[in-house]
């Protein structure tokens, strides 16, 4: 099932209200639903979800539409799988951000430790 750009944006602003508000204090870009496929560069078949951002523009998180429909397309996603990988994307993201205020990098090592063996995986195969 693919959801059309407004039907996400909706989804994920419904989503949103469900977090606990202090979650989003210091986020002063918001959250944004970008239509862009982002990929990562070295590994172009690996779609990247979202981003927590902290630089000139203030701290924001973007999520990648085009990224959440090629991973849907190729999967054959349902309804609940587009909220579950949304909802989880979202989740993770505010942790960054949350880490980020907090002066903490826990979670960049760990997504950093996860691509590094997935590359490791794949080049054995």
């Amino acid at each position: 099932m693919m959801l059309f750009f407004d039907q996400a944006a909706e989804a994920l602003d419904k989503m949103a209200e469900e977090f606990p508000e202090p979650l989003f204090d210091g986020l002063s870009g918001g959250v944004n639903l970008l239509p862009d496929v982002q990929t990562d560069p070295e590994l172009p078949d690996v779609y990247i979800l979202g981003e927590y951002c902290d630089d000139l523009l203030g701290r924001y998180i973007n999520l990648y539409y085009g990224s959440f429909a090629a991973l849907a397309e190729r999967e054959d996603w349902t309804q609940a799988q587009w909220n579950d990988e949304l909802r989880t994307t979202l989740s993770h993201e505010l942790t960054h951000h949350m880490e980020g205020r907090a002066g903490v990098e826990d979670l960049d090592r760990r997504d950093a430790a996860e691509l590094e063996e997935y590359r490791r995986n794949r080049e054995e195969l």
